[in-house]
C-alpha cells in the first residue's frame, strides 16, 4: 500500500499547536475526523490514548508514530504533524519528538496496519528523510517528501 493511497495535503500540520501528548494526539485526530465525517474524535483520541497506556509510540530520534484500530473504518488513515520546539512524548530515548504520524487502521486489518507501520519506521529511520521533514517551509513540501520518500522505497 501506498501512503500516498492514505494521506493527503489536508491531513498534514506543519506547525502543530499541541504542548503536550494528550493535545497531539487530539491535533492529529481532529484532522483525520476533519476529512472522515463519520468519524467520532473523542472515540479516537480514546482508542490512541488506550494504545499509549500500553507503552510510548514515541520511538526515538524525535519521532513518534501513535496508532490504533477503530470499527467503521474501511482503510487506513494517516495523519502528520510537526512540532519545531519538540513535544515530550515519553520517547523511548527521552528526547522530545519532533514529527508525528498517525495511523488509524480498520478494527480487523492487521497485516495492512502492520505494514503501513513497518513502512513509515523505514522511512522514518532515515536521518536525511527526518531532516527533510523538519526543514521543509510548509504544509505542500512536507506532504511532497513524504509521497517521495515513499515512492523511493
Amino acid at each position: 500500500m501506498k501512503l500516498s493511497d492514505i494521506i493527503t495535503r489536508e491531513s498534514v500540520i506543519p506547525d502543530l499547536k499541541a504542548r503536550d501528548k494528550a493535545g497531539v494526539l487530539r491535533e492529529l485526530a481532529e484532522v483525520i475526523c476533519s476529512l472522515e465525517a463519520f468519524l467520532d474524535k473523542d472515540s479516537l483520541v480514546k482508542v490512541l490514548e488506550e494504545r499509549e497506556k500500553l507503552g510510548s509510540t514515541g520511538i526515538g530520534d524525535g519521532v513518534a508514530i501513535p496508532h490504533g484500530k477503530l470499527n467503521g473504518i474501511t482503510k487506513p488513515l494517516l495523519s502528520f504533524g510537526r512540532s519545531k520546539q519538540g513535544i515530550d512524548f515519553d520517547s523511548m530515548d527521552a528526547k522530545p519528538v519532533h514529527l508525528f504520524f498517525l495511523l488509524v487502521a480498520p478494527e480487523n486489518s492487521a497485516g495492512t496496519h502492520l505494514k503501513v507501520l513497518a513502512k513509515i519506521a523505514k522511512m522514518l529511520k532515515d536521518s536525511r528523510f527526518r531532516k527533510k521533514l523538519l526543514d521543509a517551509k510548509d504544509r505542500d513540501e512536507i506532504y511532497d517528501i513524504i509521497i517521495q520518500s515513499d515512492e523511493d522505497l
